[in-house]
């Protein structure tokens, strides 16, 4: 996935160096791109990935509300004879089910590309989504996890404009990934407000 494990991110400076080999510890080795020729691109660059651990953190979650919901269903209509609860119940275990079933394609389509004025985070096979967020218009840069989150070692970052439209978050970091780029990400922003 990266082209050097020497490259480094736009900002150049000793103290600000970001290894494409730190941001890309332990996530997938390749972007899974929609076959359609009408898709979003850019110019070419490494993409960087999110943690393989995502994928577990969201089974584990989506999971468990599956069983909830079976579980809601199934005392319903056996325990307390409402035969209704097995329209929702049957709706609600398709949604989950569905979602168990994507949750590794969708994983493996999120990125973030690091260029020289911005950062692109991109998500998305049918519906795409790409946002560049300019370091400069960056207001606020925050990392955050749950208990599931903290228990597999990820976090998401979670960037923060003046326009609510241009807020990214990128989940399923590694912990010390987050860090790494929270810190770049400030610097990188502080050197360009205070150039403008």
């Amino acid at each position: 996935m990266t082209n050097s494990p020497e490259a480094t991110t736009p900002d150049s400076s000793p103290d600000s160096m970001t290894t494409d080999d730190q941001l890309d510890s332990g996530t997938y080795h390749r972007l899974i791109e929609p076959r359609s020729q009408n898709r979003l691109a850019l110019e070419a660059g490494p993409w960087h990935q999110i943690s393989r651990k995502y994928v577990w953190v969201q089974l584990i979650s989506t999971g468990s509300v599956l069983v909830i919901v079976v579980a809601a269903t199934l005392v319903f209509t056996q325990l307390l004879h409402q035969t209704w609860a097995w329209i929702p119940g049957g709706i609600m275990t398709v949604i989950l089910v569905w979602t168990l079933a994507i949750v590794p394609r969708q994983a493996r389509a999120m990125g973030y590309r690091l260029r020289q004025d911005d950062l692109v985070f991109r998500r998305g096979i049918l519906w795409q989504r790409m946002v560049a967020v300019p370091y400069g218009r960056m207001q606020l840069v925050d990392i955050s996890h749950g208990p599931l989150d903290r228990g597999f070692g990820i976090a998401q970052l979670k960037f923060v404009t003046a326009a609510a439209a241009t807020g990214v978050t990128i989940p399923g970091l590694e912990q010390q990934t987050a860090e790494t780029l929270r810190d770049h990400l400030v610097a990188v922003a502080e050197s360009r407000r205070t150039g403008l």
